[in-house]
This record gives structure tokens, C-alpha cells and sequence, in this order.
């Protein structure tokens, strides 16, 4: 198991130390049994140092998840990793889904969709921070449609609520612990749905082990 990032400090220690905190409090407790004053007590304040930083839980439980969790599409974009298809990333995203492992990040993200059931404020922080990861994904479509790897007449909206979906359901299956595929034949399904949403007459990318 590989071991999770340490969450990059920022130029207020006393905040780090609250999200810290928070993360550790609502993994063990679930969002709505979590309290502030314990968040507080766990990381060495009062409350007045969150309420000085944070408008309140939902915002404490938004900046954990953000700590610890990492933008994928952003981390391949920024490591110059693929300078040929648009594809090739939704292929190695897709693929990494059966290779991570269920971690606090994780954890934290399936809270916050719980809370957000009964936490219109949560919900409404949830919507932001899923838009915001949207763009990078539209982004790739619509260059992947550009260049022929999708067709056209795909409806982006749908082919990215569509990663969504598929991303979101094992999340929960990391939650029980569902046996996932093995990476091979995860691979190659992945390839061969991308490879079939290329515009009529142009080949999809190779599947693994292809010549």
C-alpha cells in the first residue's frame, strides 16, 4: 500500500493544525456527531480559532477534503505526462481506480456526500468543489473532440457526468470493500469504451498488449 501525501502546509500553522484535526475528528466520528469544540480541543485551541478561520463545520470539512485529496487530471497535466491523445489521461484516470487504495481522503469525500443529504450548506460546498474538477474534464473532451479521439456529436456534459459516476461508485465500493477488477482487464475495458466513443471512421487508441 503506498503511503498518502502529507497535506502541504500553508502560511498559517495554527490553520493546518485545525484542518488536521478535522480530519482526523470526522474520520473517526462522522460529520454530524463531529463537534467543533472537540476539533478545536484535538488540535490545542478554543473554538474562537476556528470560527476565526472558518465559517463553521461545513467549511472545516470542505478544507480536510481539499488537504488531502488531490486533483488527478491537474497532476498529469502539471507532470507533462501525455503529449499525444487527449485519451490517453481518461484511460490512465480510469485505470487508477482499481489501483488506489481506499484512503482518508477518500473517506472524507463519501462524509461529506453523506452530510450534504442533510447539510444544504455542505451540499451546495460539495456542488463547487466537483464544478471546479468539472472544467479540467470538459477541457479534456472537448480538445479529445477537436481532434477526432471523441466524436462530436457526443454530448460532453454527459460524457463527464458519466467519469463522474463511474469515479463516485468506487468510491463507495472502497467504503465496503467490494473486490475490484484486476488492473489488466480494467484496462482494456476502459480502453475499448474510449476507443468506441471516437468519431465515426477513426480508430481508437490501442489496447494494452496491441502491436
Amino acid at each position: 500500500m503506498e503511503s498518502e501525501p502529507a497535506p502541504s502546509p500553508s502560511d498559517d500553522p495554527t490553520r493546518d493544525r485545525l484542518v488536521a484535526a478535522a480530519a482526523e475528528v470526522f474520520g473517526e466520528k462522522g460529520y454530524d456527531r463531529a463537534g467543533v469544540a472537540e476539533i478545536a480541543r484535538r488540535a490545542g485551541f478554543t473554538t474562537g480559532a476556528i470560527y476565526g478561520r472558518f465559517r463553521g463545520k461545513g467549511e472545516l470539512l470542505l478544507a480536510a477534503i481539499e488537504a488531502q485529496t488531490d486533483d488527478e487530471l491537474e497532476q498529469l497535466f502539471a507532470e507533462h505526462r501525455f503529449e499525444g491523445h487527449a485519451t490517453d489521461i481518461l484511460t490512465t484516470v480510469g485505470s487508477h481506480l482499481v489501483t488506489d487504495e481506499f484512503d482518508s481522503g477518500q473517506a472524507l469525500l463519501l462524509e461529506a456526500f453523506v452530510a450534504a443529504r442533510r447539510d444544504p450548506e455542505v451540499a451546495a460546498m460539495l456542488r463547487r468543489v466537483i464544478e471546479e474538477r468539472t472544467r479540467s474534464l470538459v477541457a479534456l473532451v472537448d480538445e479529445a473532440k477537436r481532434t477526432g479521439d471523441i466524436d462530436p456529436d457526443l454530448d460532453t456534459l454527459s460524457i463527464v457526468r458519466f467519469c463522474h459516476a463511474v469515479g463516485l461508485g468506487f468510491l463507495l465500493f472502497g467504503a465496503v470493500d467490494l473486490d475490484r477488477p484486476a488492473p489488466e482487464p480494467w484496462e482494456q475495458l476502459i480502453t475499448r469504451l474510449v476507443g468506441a466513443a471516437a468519431a465515426p471512421g477513426r480508430r481508437g487508441p490501442a489496447e494494452p498488449g496491441d502491436a
